[in-house]
């Protein structure tokens, strides 16, 4: 469900033509539904109302404040992995008991950041994270919430690198150590025990994953329980996935259903954590074909967003559809390699795919591009990122300015022994 169409030929977001943003902002650029996003949020609390969780949206997925900030604005939580995100979450108006620290390699300075600012727990990774969180929790004379994250070392079935629920994953403790962590954490004076979390991956198309997860994740309960342990929180994580091509994920409806029937007669508090079934679908990015190149083997259509732009498909092989933003005959087809400006081969957004024949100048749009968009863009190639415009209604906003070169080089310093 998202707001992207054809009207007259001419591809929309909701009531903006495409070809006038670009026109008036330049190109490449990212392109975010309101109208999506907020009813994307809206469908997922609908169907887990049941437990009515808290819903802490993933900041990785796409960190931009005007789109925390419709989040927060919803009601919504946060789910961060950095100081940065914790700090934007802050500032996008999050209240800080909404929000949960994640990630495995959290640095003393981020701990400190989040215990000043009462954040609602942590997500701990590790033994040495409980006692480095310990000790910075007693020197602010605090005590910390934590869950742990338990590795329930599960297939998701997704992508190698969107799997984190295997046993030789960096995420979380074994399935076999958790007790011991959990015993840890009861005789650490300033550590508070919440709960259990547990992320599997992203990008999950099945729903056996999160049974058997869930199946794991409330024996444990039952473990911990015999030695005196009561858990408060279960943190499901996120990762459902979305459709990029021909994937067909769970609907909403039959994921709530899974986890409310696991959960609700547990009488916990439950959290969620989406990011991408919430955001991939409501962005595009937008991009001007600078060439045409034949040669003996390929015909190339050059555009002026790279793989620093929107690194899936150069990174996870990730199939994301492409289309004119003006409408083609469907008769005018070729086979292409879709490639960007930037200095390696893998800078491509599509290979050998039948495409609709465009001329150079013309503009494309890159759907499923509003999660793990920007987020993972960079300067690669000392290239400037792009703007991110939000749509809402008849209007759009210039959410991000498009970097200059002076923004590349503001940081940078010049020691004093190569000045003239």
């Amino acid at each position: 469900m998202h707001s992207f169409k054809y009207i007259d030929g001419k591809l929309h977001c909701e009531d903006v033509r495409v070809e006038k943003i670009a026109l008036e902002i330049g190109t490449p650029f990212y392109l975010y539904s309101y109208q999506t996003i907020f009813n994307h949020y809206n469908s997922f609390k609908r169907a887990l109302k049941e437990i009515d969780p808290l819903i802490c949206y993933a900041y990785k997925a796409n960190s931009n404040m005007a789109i925390c900030k419709i989040f927060a604005k919803a009601g919504g939580g946060a789910e961060v992995v950095s100081g940065g995100e914790l700090a934007q979450a802050l500032k996008s108006g999050v209240s800080p008991d909404k929000i949960v620290f994640s990630g495995n390699g959290k640095t003393e300075k981020e701990i400190c950041f989040a215990l000043k600012s009462n954040i609602l727990m942590f997500d701990v990774d590790s033994q040495a994270e409980l006692r480095l969180l310990n000790k910075v929790a007693h020197s602010l004379g605090k005590n910390a919430k934590v869950v742990l994250r338990v590795n329930p070392d599960l297939n998701p079935q997704t992508h190698s690198y969107l799997a984190t629920g295997l046993k030789k994953s960096k995420f979380g403790f074994g399935f076999d150590q958790a007790l011991d962590g959990y015993k840890l954490a009861r005789d650490l004076e300033n550590i508070k025990i919440a709960g259990i979390h547990m992320h599997i991956g992203s990008q999950i198309t099945s729903l056996d994953p999160f049974v058997e997860g869930l199946d794991k994740i409330i024996f444990l309960m039952g473990e911990l329980k015999k030695i005196g342990i009561e858990i408060e929180y279960i943190n499901v994580g996120g990762g459902l996935g979305i459709v990029y091509l021909d994937e067909e994920p769970p609907s909403l409806e039959n994921y709530a259903q899974v986890i409310t029937s696991k959960l609700l007669k547990l009488k916990v508090k439950v959290i969620c954590e989406p990011g991408r079934v919430l955001m991939g679908n409501a962005g595009i990015l937008v991009s001007r074909v600078l060439y045409r190149k034949e040669t003996a083997e390929k015909t190339f259509v050059i555009v002026d967003a790279g793989m620093n732009d929107f690194l899936r498909p150069a990174f996870y092989q990730a199939h994301h559809e492409i289309k004119p933003v003006r409408q083609k005959e469907e008769k005018e087809k070729e086979v292409v390699d879709i490639v960007g400006p930037i200095c390696e081969s893998a800078d491509f957004f599509a290979r050998d795919r039948e495409f609709p024949k465009v001329k150079e100048g013309e503009l494309l749009s890159i759907f499923g591009a509003g999660a793990y968009g920007f987020s993972m863009a960079s300067n690669y190639n000392f290239r400037c990122r792009p703007a991110e415009i939000l749509v809402s209604g008849e209007d759009y906003f210039v959410i991000r300015k498009r970097e200059t070169y002076e923004d590349l080089v503001k940081n940078e310093k010049m020691p004093d022994i190569l000045e003239i």
